[in-house]
């Protein structure tokens, strides 16, 4: 390894240092290092030291010109040395160009974690004493589109889904000089080696049937084969487009929101019994008991006051809501709810709140994918399996 030396000017370090402020003290004395450095660099390059005579010389220096560099301790200005032929070229910034990217990747990490471009510059311009405008950062963060577009688009057919969750969420985007509410329509799977991967991200106009086939056609044509089973909400263009969709695929209904469902129809006084009633129908592991309780319950409460409307949802939703229990009861409680796709919604929601309006859908998959990456990553920095023990039959 080639050990580099070069020579400071102590005296003139102690100067730059007592006459800066106290803040600049450490930015005084890195230019001043760093300018000595490339000093040196030209000095070899020329092979000859300044005024130096020698037949060995190569070439002759022509000043200086000024070059701001980022670095860990804020903004610092060098003065970059020139020869006449205009070929030397120092290595320092080659080096050194990690500082900038560190920053760049700072930005780009702010506005993902829900900072606003607004305050992304503020906060740069108080720690690097370096203004940065909005749409510099906004187009920093356009960094982002390949490597979210090839996350979206990666082959799903080197493994094999048996549990597909599916769910949307709503944002405002702009469209042709309108704010309009569109659809997130997200995908979580969980493989055959039981644990979560998110598999399908798009922005669309709804839920309609239409969307959501699309939607599943998008997951199909990159390798997703029918499932088990599919975990949703009962939307009804989601429910139909999934029974088209994957033929020989169960849908279990959300179990959360089914129950919802049905205290929404209760009497609000007097129903705490009847409550109680319906939730322990939901907790209970065997299929052959449930099918007793909610029975009894009928039984019990079809001709009380304000009961009938419950009933009958009870009734026509309860068997697409107990699919889950056809597999294995130690997943019973992962497979009867959406909460996991609950939980990366209110992920996206913390940050999209600073967003409130993105300028376009490119924006949204931007932003919202990079959020959904960053949390399957912390997924497969634990590597723990969502589904323990799972063997797929």
């Amino acid at each position: 390894m080639t050990n580099i030396n070069f020579t400071i000017n102590l005296e003139e370090l102690k100067a730059h240092v007592e006459k800066s402020p106290l803040e600049s003290h450490i930015k005084a004395a890195l230019a001043l290092v760093l300018n000595a450095r490339m000093e040196q660099e030209r000095d070899e390059y020329i092979n000859a030291l300044s005024y130096e005579r020698t037949e060995a010389r190569n070439g002759h220096r022509n000043g200086y010109y000024e070059r701001e560099l980022m670095t860990g301790v804020g903004s610092i200005t060098l003065k970059v040395p020139r020869t006449r032929d205009g070929e030397f070229s120092t290595e320092l910034f080659m080096k050194y160009s990690r500082c900038d990217q560190a920053l760049v990747l700072s930005m780009i990490e702010m506005v993902i974690n829900g900072i606003s471009t607004r305050k992304v510059t503020r906060v740069v311009e108080e720690l690097c004493g370096k203004s940065v405008s909005k749409s510099f950062v906004s187009s920093l963060t356009k960094s982002l589109d390949p490597i979210v577009q090839e996350w979206r688009n990666r082959p799903l057919n080197t493994l094999y889904y048996p549990y597909v969750y599916v769910d949307a969420m709503y944002i405002k985007v702009r469209e042709n000089d309108r704010v309009v509410s569109k659809g997130v329509l997200i995908a979580c799977g969980v493989n055959e080696n039981g644990l979560r991967e998110i598999i399908g991200l798009k922005v669309t106009h709804g839920e309609s049937k239409d969307s959501w086939t699309a939607f599943f056609d998008y997951l199909k044509s990159r390798g997703l084969t029918s499932p088990k089973m599919i975990i949703s909400d009962a939307h009804k263009g989601l429910v139909n487009s999934i029974k088209e969709s994957f033929l020989g695929t169960a849908w279990q209904r959300c179990c959360v929101h089914f129950l919802r469902n049905i205290m929404d129809t209760l009497p609000k006084k007097d129903s705490s019994e009847s409550r109680q009633e319906l939730k322990n129908l939901f907790q209970t592991p065997n299929l052959k008991y449930v099918r007793e309780l909610k029975d009894n319950f009928i039984t019990k409460y079809q001709d009380k006051k304000g009961y009938s409307k419950a009933i009958e949802t009870l009734d026509q939703g309860f068997e697409d809501s107990m699919q889950f229990q056809s597999q294995d009861t130690k997943y019973h409680k992962h497979l009867r709810t959406t909460n996991m796709l609950e939980r990366l919604n209110r992920e996206i929601r913390r940050r999209e709140k600073v967003i409130q309006i993105f300028p376009n859908d490119q924006s949204a998959l931007r932003i919202i994918g990079a959020v959904l990456m960053e949390i399957e990553e912390g997924w497969q920095e634990k590597n723990v399996a969502y589904l323990k023990d799972y063997k797929n039959i």
